[in-house]
């Protein structure tokens, strides 16, 4: 085996991780495998006999890359970023999966709606707390990618760490029983049961909706129990079916017109009640994502 070949094996073995740091990042799963392909070009063009852990050269590699993508991004923005919602990690129900690379993307529970409040925060503070509190990347690190101090570094994690808590429901740790939550929700919203509706949604209860550009008149944003039943019960008149998966380990729906994916939900469960509901129905994105 030359170097070349034993190069490519290391980063071979260093990928579900690199690509895991990506998504976190961009909270996309395409821009995620750019990332980690640009980390795979950068490494071959760089100098690493003095790099004693290639794996941690690599991390910070993907969050230079990352934070020059973000910084692409929001220069460029054109879609309102309250009814975005990023690109999802799809399983079946039973939750088991052969490929190590989804098992890296989904662990720590990195749920939609934790993606949803990454978009909000600025290239910089969104690094600092993905690699810092996610990874366990130092600040001095850190600091090299940001070119700040690793005082400064420490604030914008800190300032990130405030908005997530204080964004981010926690939801119920037994998935059975969010489950149970869920399909007595759908089962309402097809029966046009106004009250089972109530019942299983939390007063301040968010939905967002992404419909991309092919479907821009679908986006929105809707708060309270009342306002998203209204959009259920509308909903429900088209009597479509519909099948359940797992959404970045949550709980959700795949919705189906003539057997094909026609929208994704993904739902928050706290305490018995739903308190988030995310709808990706950009068919765009669901093509590209093979749901």
């Amino acid at each position: 085996m030359d170097e070349k070949d034993l190069l490519a094996e290391r980063f071979q073995a260093d990928r579900t991780h690199l690509k895991a740091v990506a998504y976190r990042m961009l909270g996309s799963l395409s821009e995620a495998e750019d990332a980690v392909q640009e980390a795979w070009l950068k490494l071959n063009r760089a100098d690493i006999s003095e790099v004693r852990n290639l794996s941690g050269w690599l991390t910070t590699v993907v969050g230079r890359v990352c934070l020059d993508m973000l910084r692409s991004r929001a220069s460029r923005r054109e879609d309102p970023l309250e009814y975005y919602v990023p690109d999802p990690v799809v399983r079946g129900t039973d939750g088991t999966t052969t490929d190590p690379e989804q098992e890296a993307l989904l662990a720590d529970s990195v749920g939609l709606a934790l993606l949803v409040v990454l978009e909000t925060l600025g290239p910089a503070e969104r690094l600092a707390f993905v690699l810092h509190d996610m990874f366990a990347v130092s600040f001095d690190e850190i600091a090299q990618i940001v070119d700040r101090t690793p005082a400064a570094t420490r604030q914008l994690a800190s300032r990130a760490r405030r908005r997530v808590q204080g964004a981010v429901p926690a939801p119920a740790p037994d998935v059975t029983r969010q489950r149970e939550v869920v399909d007595a929700f759908m089962a309402a919203s097809q029966g046009g049961d106004f009250e089972g509706l109530l019942a299983v949604l939390d007063p301040d209860v968010v939905l967002r909706a992404d419909g991309g550009k092919l479907l821009a008149a679908a986006s929105k944003l809707v708060r309270g129990a009342e306002a998203v039943i209204g959009q259920a019960l509308t909903f429900a008149r088209y009597r479509r079916a519909y099948r359940t998966v797992l959404v970045n380990g949550a709980p959700g729906v795949v919705s189906l017109v003539d057997g094909r994916p026609a929208g994704l939900m993904a739902f928050t469960v706290v305490d018995d009640r739903i308190v988030e509901i995310q709808i990706l129905a950009d068919p765009e994105r669901l093509a590209a994502l093979n749901v």
